[in-house]
């Protein structure tokens, strides 16, 4: 999320390893636990078709959700219910918001570091060539070299560039450099990415080290206390300066007495010009990044000529816009205008928007999800989303860090059209913006719950991570029977009350500012304890969304589960939690298990030789969660940098190796990658006398063919920018 303090969080739990938590965010994993049986039969516990219907009942059954498996992931389709019965100007308006998204798809490879487009359209040179020499040759070594090309190009693809998509540390061919230099030269030089001028001899000694080096750019963002977080991170935020120097700058230019800022830096890159000044390059059209956010701002405007109401058209013209300038002010503009376009069945979230990919959390990435409404799932969220002020009201945080007005929060569950950028192949399962504190706390916020896409996570679940690591039946039981329900709650309640909640105090800024490079880290904390201090609450069961109390048990299961140890499968032996809904999880479970020893609230058991975490009492955690949400707001509310890294650094870094190298050990029988991502849907028009009559939705089933599909179609920047 941004550091300030709303996240398109991603809540990796659901289908990650756990049993459908929500609670991180980046659901960018597949479902290696019991989560495809409980989300139906969950659903129908809440006594009232009214509420929410099961999804499955508007899929199709005999769709094939799984296609592949390639290192550590797992590549997935998800249907799109619904399409066919919208009208064909909404199918229209949802094709060219389609287009816009893909129109974007180079700046996330540039963004996430420099030389990352010119290894895609590398690899895409080449891949006629190593084809040609799998197909066509019987010896083994050749026909193994040629496939760990392949894998390794899908994991460019997967990753949006040479660093894994959630570790964010670089990962290295399994292919050796003789090959990839056989493959070059084998290769129509007309076809290579080469620099005018630059000879393919040339080419060769630059990509190299680029792909093959581990020394080189080994890691997209690094937060490791103590470094220059800048130098040290790849992503192609900055170039020529240092932390030091990125902070100084910001900070003559923020006034933290302007009760309505900019984000600052959201948009840019920050650089020194030629006369050694630090300098902001901005992304826009005419600007850096320019000729594909022209791109973008046409089928925008093609968008907002078909519009499901004025407020949908005035929301697209603001970010035209904004793209067309790289005002801020008109992305504030943009994002008020969203936040009151309450009324359109489509929606679509484009733009730069979350900073985990910059270690000081300035610049956001981009990225783009199109969708519609679900009308009938909405019921569930909407119910929550609308008491809001109550939830506020009780809540364990001091009463000077309670908002007195909770206004314009729109909850929904959205069906997914496409995503793009960030957002794609992996993908969140829950969505909160704008991250604007301001903009929040004044005009509101849109809370959904991407519905297909979790269905689909359900649908894929691999099954195994329960039997392994729950500590016994009645947990197994209770999670088969309520973890669907209980992650789509915790989802709700983590996007929809977590990350509106709380109010900073007056004159302190934005926690970008104030808690820094573990504003991400707290944010998601602290939206995390929010869901999880709510879930056994009386309200629920009021609203008629948790039906019993095993609904709220079951979640917090999976949370210590999870926090404590499954987790750690992400982790190589010896490394530290660095991203930040890591930190965010293990910090919050570590937290409550240190707290609760005395009571024995949480017990770490041994048996058979395998460790299992136990919840020993419920009511006794829940205070535990409430007492860390208190302390966690008031970190926020009040700015205190040192508290909010005593947290992090103490409970959510260290990895205890022992348990690591046996919950490695235990993993790996199971023999499920650890994420997962989508292949997108294909929306093609139908022309008649050349205007759009209908369009047509497909499923392709083969994401090599996507990516090389869209490297040819949305081929749109540089190589360098």
């Amino acid at each position: 999320m941004t550091s300030t303090r709303f996240s398109t969080a991603v809540l990796v739990l659901l289908a990650q390893l756990g049993s459908g938590c929500a609670s991180t965010s980046s659901n960018t994993t597949p479902p290696t636990a019991a989560v495809s049986t409980a989300t139906a039969e969950a659903v129908s516990q809440l006594g009232t078709a009214s509420m929410t219907a099961p999804v499955t009942a508007k899929n199709d059954p005999t769709f094939k959700v799984v296609m592949e498996q390639f290192a550590d992931i797992r590549m997935l389709r998800y249907q799109v219910p619904g399409f066919e019965e919208l009208e064909p100007r909404q199918k229209e308006l949802l094709y060219y918001l389609y287009e816009a998204a893909l129109s974007g798809r180079d700046i996330i490879y540039d963004q996430n570091y420099k030389h990352n487009l010119r290894v895609r359209r590398t690899l895409e040179a080449v891949w006629a060539a190593n084809e040609a020499r799998r197909t066509a040759t019987t010896n083994s070594d050749e026909i193994d070299q040629a496939e760990k090309l392949v894998t390794y190009a899908k994991r460019v693809w997967f990753s949006n560039g040479i660093h894994h998509h959630y570790s964010t540390r670089k990962f290295l061919p399994e292919f050796t450099p003789a090959y990839f230099k056989e493959l070059i030269f084998a290769t129509d030089s007309k076809l290579l990415p080469l620099e005018k001028g630059e000879s393919v001899t040339k080419f060769l000694a630059t990509m190299t080290p680029i792909i093959f080096d581990p020394n080189v750019a080994p890691k997209r963002v690094n937060q490791e206390a103590g470094q220059d977080l800048v130098k040290t991170s790849a992503t192609n935020f900055y170039e020529g300066v240092s932390q030091a120097e990125v902070e100084a700058f910001y900070k003559k230019k923020i006034d933290t007495k302007d009760q309505t800022p900019i984000s600052y830096g959201l948009n840019s890159k920050l650089v020194k010009d030629r006369q050694n000044r630090v300098t902001e390059q901005v992304w826009r059209v005419g600007g850096m990044y320019g000729a594909a956010l022209s791109k973008v701002v046409f089928w925008l405007q093609k968008a907002a000529a078909v519009a499901d109401t004025p407020e949908q058209k005035a929301a697209l013209d603001q970010l035209v816009a904004y793209y067309q300038t790289g005002d801020l002010k008109k992305w504030d503009d943009y994002n008020i205008a969203w936040v009151h376009d309450t009324k359109s069945r489509t929606d679509v979230v484009n733009g730069f928007i979350e900073v985990y990919g910059d270690p000081l959390g300035y610049r956001a990435s981009y990225e783009s999800v199109v969708s519609f409404k679900d009308l009938e799932a909405t019921k569930r969220i909407k119910a929550i989303g609308d008491e809001a002020q109550w939830f506020e009201d009780n809540s364990p945080i001091k009463p000077e860090h309670r908002k007195k007005n909770v206004v314009g929060i729109t909850a929904k569950v959205i069906t997914v059209v496409v995503e793009s950028g960030d957002a794609a192949p992996s993908t969140p399962i829950g969505i909160n913006l704008p991250n604007a504190t301001w903009i929040r706390k004044e005009h509101g916020s849109k809370s959904v719950n991407l519905g297909n896409i979790v269905d689909a996570y359900g649908a894929a679940d691999a099954g195994g991570m329960l039997d392994e690591f729950a500590f016994d039946a009645a947990e197994r039981q209770r999670s088969a029977r309520y973890s669907g329900l209980a992650g789509k709650l915790h989802t709700d309640m983590h996007e929809v009350i977590g990350h509106a909640s709380g109010q900073i105090n007056k004159g302190v800024g934005t926690p970008k500012e104030t808690l820094k490079s573990y504003a991400s880290a707290l944010e998601e904390a602290r939206a995390d304890l929010v869901a999880l201090y709510y879930l056994p609450d009386a309200k629920l069961a009021q609203l008629g969304v948790a039906p019993s109390p095993d609904v709220a048990k079951a979640e917090y299961d999976s949370y210590i589960r999870n926090g404590l140890m499954t987790q750690l499968v992400r982790l190589s032996l010896g490394e530290s939690v660095e991203e930040a809904h890591m930190r965010n999880r293990q910090m919050v479970a570590r937290w409550v298990f240190e707290k609760g020893k005395q009571d024995n609230v949480v017990e770490r058991v041994t048996r058979d030789g395998k460790t299992y975490f136990h919840i020993t009492d419920y009511d006794k955690l829940r205070g535990l969660f409430g007492q860390l949400l208190r302390e966690l707001q008031r970190i926020t509310s009040e700015g205190d940098y040192a508290a909010g890294k005593a947290l992090i650094e103490t409970y959510g870094v260290k990895v205890d190796p022992v348990l690591h190298k046996e919950v490695l050990a235990r993993y790996q029988k199971l023999g499920i990658a650890p994420y997962a991502g989508f292949i997108q849907p294909r929306l093609v028009p139908v022309m008649v006398e050349g205007k759009i009559t209908d369009v047509k939705l497909e499923h392709p089933s083969d994401f090599t063919q996507q990516m090389l599909d869209y490297g040819r179609q949305y081929n749109l920047l540089p190589n360098s920018n």
